[in-house]
């Protein structure tokens, strides 16, 4: 319980549904908030777009820079407030790159579809509790989105399976992992979080 009430608010809820992991939190520092979010976002889903298809069409290895190229693009956004009036629209860009990068790899190297919706649904049940708990204004906790690898860190290690030709592997490995870790901390912070409202209430109620 206490650890729901110490989880630091982030400046922006939108900040938050960006779901960034190290790499792209990292990028975001050494701009200092200085780069709007949403026209690098715009970008790097235009060129992962490219990329992919040019891959689909034969040349399978440029598929693999895709996540590189996002990376580069839209992780020093990061660190902006996103307060612009269209800036909302950037977590809705990631998460279409995210989810489209996942499908098409996955097709590409002859995942299982059951194995594909394995690794899609742990990711989107994430994005869904998340944005289900701060409109409860309940945060994740930081660490959360350094251990799920963020976004920007689940491209590159599905980039991976493929480059290694383990696609399936990795693939399984990612879905049972991000189940695990995502399943484990919302069940735990679902469990706290009743009782702290019961007691906000009852404090009322004194009052």
């Amino acid at each position: 319980m206490t650890s729901v009430h110490m989880t630091p608010i982030p400046a922006s809820s939108v900040t938050a549904y960006r779901d960034d992991g190290p790499l792209s939190r990292g990028m975001g520092m050494m701009v200092a908030g200085q780069l709007p979010p949403l026209p690098p976002a715009i970008a790097a889903i235009f060129v992962t777009g490219v990329l992919l298809v040019v891959g689909i069409a034969g040349a399978d290895g440029f598929a693999v820079f895709a996540p590189l190229v996002a990376l580069l693009l839209a992780g020093p956004g990061s660190s902006h407030r996103h307060d612009g009036r269209l800036d909302w629209l950037v977590p809705v860009i990631l998460r279409i790159t995210e989810y489209g990068f996942i499908c098409l790899v996955g097709f590409a190297h002859g995942v299982p579809a059951i194995v594909i919706m394995m690794l899609l649904g742990a990711v989107i049940f994430h994005h869904y509790d998340t944005v289900y708990r701060i409109r409860q204004h309940v945060y994740p906790p930081t660490w959360l989105a350094t251990a799920g690898l963020g976004w920007e860190g689940r491209m590159l290690a599905v980039a991976a399976g493929g480059l290694l030709g383990a696609s399936t592997a990795v693939f399984v490995l990612l879905a049972l992992y991000l189940w695990a870790l995502f399943g484990w901390e919302s069940l735990t912070c679902w469990l706290a979080a009743p009782r702290s409202g019961v007691e906000a209430a009852d404090l009322g109620a004194h009052d």
